[in-house]
């Protein structure tokens, strides 16, 4: 049988050639006998892949006993079993997802990136997130030797279009929705902009009506935020519990069935492309086009990039005043006032 490679020297530097199509690699050595053994590796790699792959096995098999048995499964097992609550819940449901089936069962070391790239077609971007997490902790945890899509070249997720909720589609929900507590939640969403499990999660105890303040913590980033009120929050929170959950009801859904809600509302009402997240975007837009101090906003959105919260806001439409403008007040610079809009002080929550 002919050799798949040949051994040549150029320079003092020995060269392997494919036979087949020409291609030259260097071997990096200048040693004749290193040069022997390298090119006799090539040759038997390309006559007997099966064969060293059982010897790759076998050597791993000595430092790791499952390295020959590990499957995907077994991974998506282990990386949810590190998070816990909400966290937790979510890699669940996103292992469920079908196309994660087709490799389920495939073993870590067998898997190419055809593999991974089917699994990406086959299902959505949330596919692709989770795909990419589970391939990362795979490769931290030393289950595979290296990455099987190397990152630069990872498919890009293709991010549906998101948007604000308008002032008029805002109007016309809460026109049209006859549960009190249901109503006065999307009300407080458009004033507040709180993520929607923080919202529904409030409690009267975290209203500071001495101060006109209300305050959370942030369970996606761990911060903290307060936020003053005025008299049209006033109103509806007089209309809420005086006492444990703000959203008795509200608070006990899933974040599923509370935007699965909040859809078919829209639906029926012929409003396409938001969400309940929508909201945030919108508070994001308003406080923008209303000059609202940027570190203001992220403060109130619980945001610790300004990168994101640039992102909530990219849509707003903004008037910028003239530079005249800003250069007479700078000649005639008026007493700083305390921000109306957020404190920087922690609350103290129950």
């Amino acid at each position: 049988m002919k050799q798949l490679f040949s051994l040549y020297r150029r320079n003092g530097i020995y060269y392997a050639q494919n036979t087949q199509n020409g291609k030259q690699e260097s071997l990096r050595t200048r040693d004749e006998a290193t040069a022997k053994t390298l090119l006799h590796s090539k040759n038997e790699a390309s006559r007997q892949p099966s064969l060293n792959r059982q010897i790759a096995l076998a050597y791993l098999s000595a430092t790791d006993a499952q390295a020959a048995n590990r499957n995907w499964k077994f991974v998506m097992d282990e990386m949810a079993a590190t998070k816990q609550g909400v966290t937790r819940h979510r890699y669940d449901i996103a292992w469920k997802d079908p196309a994660f089936d087709l490799i389920g069962k495939l073993p870590l070391l067998e898997t190419n990136a055809e593999h991974i790239l089917k699994v990406i077609r086959t299902g959505t971007v949330s596919t692709n997130h989770y795909l990419r997490r589970l391939h990362n902790f795979a490769l931290e945890m030393n289950w595979l030797p290296k990455s099987i899509v190397p990152r630069r070249q990872w498919p890009k997720p293709m991010y549906k279009e998101k948007r604000a909720i308008t002032q008029a589609e805002h109007e016309t929900i809460i026109a049209n929705e006859k549960n009190s507590e249901r109503r006065a939640f999307y009300q407080l969403a458009w004033h507040m902009g709180a993520a929607q499990t923080d919202l529904a999660t409030l409690t009267a105890e975290d209203v500071d009506w001495e101060q006109k303040t209300i305050g959370f913590f942030r369970r996606k980033t761990g911060t903290v935020a307060r936020l003053h009120f005025g008299p049209t929050v006033t109103a509806i929170l007089q209309d809420l519990p005086g006492s444990g959950p703000l959203f008795p009801y509200i608070a006990t859904m899933s974040a599923g069935d509370r935007s699965t809600q909040f859809r078919k509302r829209c639906n029926r009402l012929q409003i396409t492309g938001v969400t309940l997240h929508s909201y945030r975007y919108s508070w994001a837009e308003r406080a923008k086009t209303a000059g609202y101090p940027e570190r203001f906003a992220q403060e109130a959105l619980g945001h610790k990039s300004q990168a994101v919260h640039r992102s909530y806001a990219k849509r707003a439409k903004m008037l910028l005043p003239t530079l005249e403008d800003y250069e007479k007040k700078a000649e005639h610079p008026q007493p700083e006032l305390a921000p109306a809009g957020v404190s920087s002080e922690k609350p103290q929550l129950n």
